[in-house]
């Protein structure tokens, strides 16, 4: 499992220092023939890994129930943000540590299946760790393809 936690780190810094490219302006802006913006994909990405690792495991969420309903699956970008960016990237960094701390403790030891849109059935936490990966690059590559839109 560690080769899976160096992998979010390494997406998540990827998804940081495209975030710190970015005017606040541009992070706001939704490209055309896109739904969301860069912003609403990185708030996305760290409420995702909090409900497929902690809520499907029965664990509290570390972040503010706000977000989570701003940014969850099924949701889209307003123009808008409840979520600064500052704390936005404190919070993709710390989490993707606190991850690794938390499962290395034995935190995850009860998980409820769940079939991702995927088509993929999360069965364990390490599945869930394992498609978050799969997760986040497909989030970080729109934001690629949303930033050389701007």
């Amino acid at each position: 499992m560690k080769s899976q936690f160096e992998i979010l780190r390494a997406c998540r810094k990827n998804i940081v220092k495209l975030l710190e490219s970015c005017s606040e302006e541009d992070l706001l802006r939704i490209s055309p023939n896109y739904n969301n913006n860069l912003l609403w994909n990185a708030a996305h990405v760290l409420v995702t890994t909090q409900l497929l690792c902690y809520k499907l495991s029965g664990n509290d969420l570390s972040i503010n129930s706000n977000i989570v309903d701003k940014y969850r699956k099924g949701t889209k970008a307003t123009l808008d943000s409840n979520i600064d960016v500052s704390e936005l990237i404190e919070l993709l960094n710390s989490s993707a540590d606190q991850l690794e701390l938390d499962y290395n403790k034995g935190l995850f030891k009860n998980y409820s299946e769940y079939p991702t849109s995927f088509g993929f059935v999360l069965k364990s936490i390490e599945d869930a760790i394992s498609f978050n990966n799969v997760h986040d690059g497909m989030h970080f590559g729109y934001m690629l393809a949303q930033k050389r839109g701007l």
